[in-house]
């Protein structure tokens, strides 16, 4: 079961995931695709990390989310906008290989056995338009994963200021 949670930032999106997660499993894994770019960051890293208790079990990984064994778990990922930001930096901003290389990790984790995924996502393109090249090619980029994600997922929830609306499922 694959439900993906989109929204724009501070919508909701990772409260809810987080209590989905729980409803489903007494121990569910916390997958963290954030890289500690700066003191900011590691801030909230920290802040999210404290927001969790002892049922979760947390994993880090910044990219390669099929070194990971989903089999018979309930994970929640958090988020792919980050996660896109690591492929994005590392392959010099090219959209083509970074959705490629992105969408070829989700594949390899949405076929494990019995896997429950959660996967946090953000709707970019639906604020204020990036103001450098840069910016434009990731919300390309962003916008693109999200078609695909939702398109292979069996839920799919937008948060809107809090509140879930179930927009596929």
């Amino acid at each position: 079961m694959i439900y993906l949670i989109t929204g724009g930032e501070r919508s909701g999106k990772s409260s809810y995931a987080q209590n989905m997660a729980l409803q489903l499993t007494d121990s569910p894994i916390y997958v963290a695709t954030a890289r500690k770019w700066d003191a900011d960051f590691q801030n909230r890293i920290d802040r999210h990390q404290q927001e969790r208790d002892e049922r979760w079990t947390n994993i880090e990984e910044e990219k390669y989310l099929s070194k990971i064994d989903f089999t018979e778990k309930i994970a929640l990922i958090d988020c792919v906008t980050l996660w896109l930001t690591n492929f994005f930096t590392d392959h010099n901003f090219d959209v083509n290989l970074s959705l490629e290389e992105a969408k070829k990790e989700f594949l390899s984790i949405a076929n494990q056995k019995n896997a429950t995924l959660i996967i946090v996502t953000n709707e970019i393109g639906m604020g204020v338009h990036a103001e450098t090249h840069i910016g434009r090619k990731f919300t390309e980029l962003q916008g693109w994963m999200n078609q695909f994600l939702a398109s292979n997922a069996d839920e799919v929830v937008l948060m809107v200021s809090g509140i879930p609306v179930k927009i596929k499922g």
